[in-house]
């Protein structure tokens, strides 16, 4: 009795664990280039306050004059999970040309969890940062997450993504470098 209830449970396991959705990999993203929707025309962002990792309140504002890409992600979100690490190195390929990638994060544990995070899944070159209860994301009209925008150094949205993607890739790197510095 106790060995079939054992084979029954190990049975009733496997079949849970292929039923059940895995989480996507890097891999699996779907190409920049196929899922950047260009803004037309381009617009003026929203103005709302992120929070910085010692706490401090910014503005997107403040960046204006220097190319962003903002992303509103959580570390709950499986799709935000598997583009992050694409996001760090679109964020270190893409620093030389003062193209600032903004993670703002909407965890409700604040920078000690977007903090833990990174480090669990050896993400650097990023900064935390957070959108306090969601704030910009409403203000950026985002239907879910991950919603990416990209800002000119003119201060416009020139392009969004409602979903993951692969920002890591060459052609990804070039195509937002091209929209952020138009």
């Amino acid at each position: 009795m106790m060995h079939r209830r054992m084979v029954l449970g190990a049975a009733a396991g496997t079949l849970a664990a292929t039923a059940l959705p895995r989480k996507p990999l890097a891999a699996d993203l779907p190409s920049l280039a196929q899922e950047l929707k260009p803004v037309s025309p381009p617009a003026p962002p929203p103005d709302g306050v992120f929070v910085a990792a010692d706490g401090s309140r910014h503005h997107l504002s403040e960046f204006k004059g220097r190319g962003m890409v903002v992303n509103l992600w959580a570390t709950w979100c499986a799709p935000c999970v598997a583009e992050m690490p694409s996001l760090a190195a679109l964020s270190k390929a893409l620093a030389p040309q003062d193209i600032a990638v903004l993670p703002l994060s909407s965890d409700r544990g604040g920078a000690d969890a977007v903090r833990a995070w990174f480090q669990e899944h050896a993400i650097t070159g990023l900064p935390v940062l957070l959108d306090p209860k969601g704030a910009l994301a409403r203000a950026f009209n985002a239907r879910g997450i991950p919603t990416t925008v990209v800002i000119n150094t003119a201060g416009l949205m020139v392009a969004r993504l409602e979903g993951a993607a692969d920002w890591a890739a060459p052609e990804s790197r070039a195509l937002v470098r091209k929209l952020a510095e138009s």
